[in-house]
């Protein structure tokens, strides 16, 4: 039975890898923000969005499977029947686009803001992938060491260029 590092010293060294630690912080920080999204989803943006669809509201939208006519989701749920409530799904989908937009709007502002005063960086130059034949003055490959158009031998150190 060979020695390893046993689950105790396994664990240590996963729970200290970079990755884990930084997607750790990220779920942290992601819970605490969650606060501040949905607070700009429902206090600020789904009022103007209630607004603009003249009140409709989503999530007591449904249909009933018993074909019973019900007046509203509670007393459908109340009859015991069992009811498909599609408006909750649509006012998810909506509460997601939503979120994700305001979510992708903010990491463009602070993706925006931290590359304020950055330097841009120039692309390295390429390498060249050809040079001039010293004897006919022809265009030909890096590595070539004879020319193909006078047939003269390149000498090593134009070769090196």
């Amino acid at each position: 039975m060979s020695k390893g590092k046993g689950i105790k010293g396994e664990f240590k060294e996963f729970i200290m890898r970079g990755n884990v630690i930084d997607l750790a912080v990220g779920v942290i920080i992601g819970g605490a923000f969650q606060a501040i999204v949905n607070s700009l989803v429902n206090d600020i943006i789904m009022p103007v969005i209630s607004l603009l669809t003249k009140g409709i509201d989503f999530s007591s939208k449904f249909i009933a499977l018993d074909g019973g006519d019900y007046a509203n989701l509670e007393a459908a749920q109340e009859a015991g029947a069992a009811v498909l409530t599609y408006g909750n799904f649509i006012s998810a989908i909506i509460n997601f686009l939503i979120m994700a937009l305001v979510i992708f709007f903010i990491v463009k502002a602070i993706n925006k803001a931290s590359s304020v005063g950055k330097k841009k960086e120039e692309p390295a130059p390429e390498e060249p992938t050809t040079k001039v034949c010293p004897f006919c003055k022809s265009e030909v490959a890096i590595d070539a060491v004879k020319c193909p158009h006078c047939t003269s031998d390149i000498p090593e150190e134009e070769a090196a260029e």
